[in-house]
């Protein structure tokens, strides 16, 4: 784990991860592929990554259970959510602040491999 390292840090070696996998593997191909390359990538960088972290909403000290998943959690500090369509919608963006929201982190990369 590099917890010395800050979000800005941890978002330039993210985006050049990310570049790397879109530049081998071009645009539309799954996002579960994606996600597996660029965690495979992240963590030849030596960071912590982990996918498809559950994220509970707490509503009156109980955790429910709604099925949000995070795709890729870095360094227990930023959020990545992956997706391979046409168009991103304004969903998409409402889906990273809802994440961003309900975990408590201060960054999160929305990241559209098409």
């Amino acid at each position: 784990m590099n917890h010395l390292l800050d979000e800005n840090e941890l978002s330039y070696i993210i985006r050049g991860a990310i570049f790397k996998v879109y530049n081998s593997l071009g645009a539309g191909l799954l996002e579960s592929v994606y996600e597996a390359t660029l965690k495979f990538e992240l963590e030849k960088a030596v960071l912590c990554v982990k996918n498809q972290v559950p994220l509970p909403v707490i509503y009156e000290n109980v955790h429910l259970e709604i099925g949000f998943r995070i795709d890729l959690l870095i360094e227990d500090k930023v959020i990545i959510e992956i997706k391979s369509v046409e168009n991103l919608a304004e969903v998409h963006h409402k889906q990273v602040l809802s994440y961003l929201r309900l975990s408590g982190k201060k960054l999160g990369l929305l990241i559209n491999f098409n």
